[in-house]
Parts: C-alpha cells; sequence; structure tokens
C-alpha cells in the first residue's frame, strides 16, 4: 500500500507551526497509543529539537496496557516527559498540570530570577491528523474551546487557549509528512484512521490487520467472530464475512463490507486493547 498524503494545508501548518515555536515553551505531541512511533512525525522532532517535550500517549484505552508501559518507558529513556491519557473519559489529565510545571521548570526559575511575574508557559499541542488534540484541549481545559470530530483534518488554523493563569495551549492543525519511507507506518497510520479512508484499499488493509492480530494476539479473532484462526488471511475475512452475514445480492460474500467492519471494530476497542508495534 503505497499511502501518500500531504495536502496543501499540511505545508501551510508546517510553516505557521515552525514560526509559532519562537513564542513556545513546551510542545505537548499527542501519539495514538496503539502506534506510539508511527503516530510520531518526524517533521515535529526536528523542529522542537530546543524545546521542553512531553509525549502524551492518547487513546491509551485502546491500547495493550503491557505495551503502554513499554512505550513509556522507551520514551522517558530517550529523555522525553510522558504520560498516558484517555481524553475522552479524562483519564489521566489530572497529572498533566504537574507535568508542565516540572518539564518548564527552567523556565520558571528563569523567570523568577529575572522578576518576571505570572508570565503563563505556552504550549503547543501537537500531533497527526485524528489523534485527538482537540478532544485533548476540550477536555484539559474543561471546556468545549476547540471543534473535535472523529476524522483527520477538522482542526485548520491556530486556536490560543488560556487554561487558568499559568498556561495557554496553542492547538495547531495535524500534519503528516511528506513521504511514509516506510510502508508499514503508512498501513499503521491507515488502520489508526489518521490517513482518511477514501484514500486506501480497505480490503488490502483489513487482511494486513488479520494478520498482524493472528500472529500477535492469538485466539482473539476466534473470540470475536467465532472462527477458526488457522488459515490464510484471505480465508479469515471470508469466515469472518460468512458468520457476520456480510452478502451481496445473489449470496456472494461481501469482502469490502466485512473488512469494513473489522476495522471500524478495531477502531472503536470492540477487537480488545491492542498494540500496532
Amino acid at each position: 500500500m503505497n499511502l501518500q498524503w500531504y495536502p496543501g494545508h499540511m505545508t501551510k501548518a508546517r510553516r505557521m507551526m515552525q514560526e509559532d515555536l519562537k513564542l513556545i515553551d513546551l510542545v505537548i505531541e499527542l501519539l495514538d497509543a496503539r502506534a506510539p512511533l508511527s503516530s510520531r512525525n518526524p517533521d515535529i522532532d526536528e523542529m522542537s529539537r530546543q524545546k521542553s517535550r512531553l509525549l502524551l500517549l492518547n487513546k491509551a484505552d485502546l491500547a495493550d496496557e503491557k505495551k503502554n508501559q513499554e512505550w513509556g518507558a522507551f520514551f522517558q529513556k530517550k529523555g522525553f516527559y510522558t504520560a498516558k491519557v484517555d481524553s475522552r473519559s479524562n483519564a489521566g489529565l489530572k497529572a498533566i498540570h504537574n507535568i508542565i510545571k516540572e518539564a518548564c521548570k527552567e523556565k520558571l526559575e528563569r523567570d523568577r530570577r529575572r522578576g518576571i511575574k505570572n508570565r503563563p508557559i505556552r504550549a503547543m499541542v501537537v500531533g497527526i491528523p485524528n489523534v485527538g488534540k482537540s478532544t485533548f484541549i476540550n477536555s484539559f481545559a474543561g471546556k468545549a474551546c476547540t471543534k473535535t470530530g472523529n476524522r483527520p483534518g477538522v482542526t485548520k488554523g491556530k486556536q490560543w487557549i488560556r487554561l487558568n493563569k499559568s498556561v495557554e495551549l496553542l492547538d495547531t492543525p495535524g500534519i503528516l509528512w511528506p513521504k511514509f519511507d516506510d510502508p508499514q507506518v503508512g498501513e499503521r497510520l491507515a488502520m489508526i484512521g489518521s490517513v482518511k479512508d477514501d484514500l486506501i484499499n480497505i480490503e488490502e488493509l483489513s487482511l494486513k490487520l488479520i494478520g498482524y492480530l493472528q500472529r500477535n494476539y492469538p485466539g482473539l479473532l476466534q473470540k470475536r467472530y467465532n472462527i477458526d484462526e488457522s488459515g490464510e488471511t484471505l480465508q479469515l475475512l471470508e469466515a469472518i464475512a460468512r458468520e457476520r452475514n456480510c452478502v451481496r445480492k445473489g449470496a456472494d460474500l461481501d469482502y469490502e463490507k466485512a473488512a469494513a467492519m473489522v476495522m471500524e471494530e478495531f477502531r472503536g476497542g470492540r477487537l480488545g486493547r491492542i498494540t500496532l508495534e
């Protein structure tokens, strides 16, 4: 699957982000906990090198808890502040204020020495499309101050949100990078919904997911769909289509409908807590 998606608004967003970084004390990058490495934009890494960094493993409730712990430890060893959150249920958000203060303690100490009082920490919230930035900001701020949506590309321009006297957030549009060098990165991003479905082959993508689950979460497909999962991936999709009555007129199996159902159930957490890497 050769996925390339870098529309004009992403080029504009990248340029805008570079300009705004001069005003920022902290970069808060949201990752999708189901694909923490694939959902990291290397452009953001490059642009934010001189800034304090906080990585949030968002949608942690949908990811394998053991893997959540392992990825958190991995990023901490790299020198990042990290936290796992579920922005929809507010899980993990209470601890973030203290982490922000800890990440910016040098800035706060510098302000104190200069006699600067009550200047808020300015944090930029970044991440790829559909990773949950707007939902995080709304939950963190306790009010609906940004648009949210379950499709990539809802946030079009930047917005400043004042949380309290000590923290201001800058929301930014989600940006992918111009090229996925590793095709598996593109596949994982498509699986978690960060690439629009109309740009992908849903049947091919579902076969990739089925194969991954078969290898890494044995028994899961059998339990969910009441099928024998020992065959080839196409046979499994066929069995799922038959079991869930995905048929066209004339009794032909509707592979596309079955594939879309598998992807939807994975994204919604109905297949269980799964991490893709």
